[in-house]
C-alpha cells in the first residue's frame, strides 16, 4: 500500500477531500520524522507500535575489494516496534 493508497482509503471512509487527507497525512509523517531527528524523541501510537531510535555502536569492519579495515561510526536508525495488540491480531489471536 502507497501513500496515495492510504489517502484514497481514507478519503472513502471519512469523506474528507483528498486535498485534506493528503496535508493530514503528510503532516503526520513529518512529525514522526522531526521528532525522532530533531529533538530525538520516540513515538508512541497506542494499539498500533512505536517508532523508536536505536542506537548503534561504532564498531570495525572490513573492506574486501581492498582488503582493508575500515571503522563504521555510531549512529542511530529510526525503527518501528509494533504493539503486541497488533501483532497478536496479525496472527490471529
Amino acid at each position: 500500500m502507497t501513500k496515495a493508497d492510504i489517502i484514497s482509503e481514507i478519503t472513502e471512509q471519512t469523506g474528507l477531500q483528498k486535498k485534506e487527507v493528503a496535508v493530514v497525512v503528510e503532516s503526520f509523517m513529518e512529525t514522526v520524522k522531526r521528532s525522532m531527528l530533531e529533538r530525538k524523541e520516540n513515538v508512541y501510537l497506542r494499539g498500533f507500535g512505536s517508532f523508536i531510535i536505536k542506537h548503534r555502536a561504532a564498531k570495525t569492519a572490513r573492506d574486501i575489494g581492498k582488503n582493508t579495515t575500515i571503522t563504521i561510526p555510531a549512529h542511530d536508525l529510526p525503527s518501528f516496534k509494533p504493539a503486541k495488540a497488533f501483532v497478536d491480531e496479525m496472527k490471529g489471536e
